[in-house]
């Protein structure tokens, strides 16, 4: 069985392209149905678009009621028919509305290994920490900041010369890998349900 993805993009889509090529390279039985992005100028955009796949961008303005742009959100993703959404580099937190149609069915990676450093700057916070290991996380979308429920997560080590740059390149490296595996899993357990 074939599941239909939707990933939610911000930047520049290292973590879409993995899941592409790994479809492509038939690693994982799924489809991306369909890019959206809160960026209109994100490169993620350009690598659906050589993909074939169809986006929507849906940005969010200054000043703008968060509450409907999520339920806007919910709306343009629930058009693409997905089995899963995949949050992948999406800078926005995901609200009441959307949470309403596609709690459960939502994931999410993180740069770090929570619980530990949730939020925007897990690699930095990890190097502030003084942590020997941080690493990449797989989770269950919730109505928290990275407090959903863990499904993958992937050690990396710090070393003594790290910056946030250099650490934060290998634990995309990680996160990569682990949503790969997350969507097989996903696909495997489907089949089984």
């Amino acid at each position: 069985m074939t599941i239909r993805v939707v990933v939610l993009v911000s930047g520049s889509g290292t973590l879409l392209q993995a899941l592409i090529d790994a479809i492509a390279d038939g690693e994982v039985d799924a489809q991306v149905v369909g890019v959206v992005s809160d960026q209109p100028t994100a490169h993620a955009l350009a690598r659906a678009y050589a993909a074939g796949i169809p986006t929507a961008i849906h940005p969010l303005r200054k000043g703008a009621d968060r509450e409907a742009w999520d339920a806007e959100l919910a709306e343009i993703v629930s058009g693409f028919a997905p089995d899963l959404v995949a949050s992948a580099g999406f800078m926005k937190l995901l609200g009441n509305s959307f949470l309403a149609r596609f709690g459960g069915l939502t994931i999410n990676t993180h740069p770090a290994l929570l619980p530990s450093f949730p939020g925007m700057h897990g690699p930095r916070d990890a190097l502030a920490h003084g942590v020997k290991v941080s690493g990449a996380t797989v989770f269950l979308v919730d109505s928290g900041v990275d407090t959903g429920k863990i499904l993958a997560q992937g050690a990396v080590d710090v070393l003594a010369d790290d910056t946030v740059e250099s650490l934060h390149e290998r634990i995309k490296v990680v996160e990569r890998r682990l949503l790969v595996e997350t969507v097989r899993s996903w696909n495997i357990r489907m089949r089984n349900d």
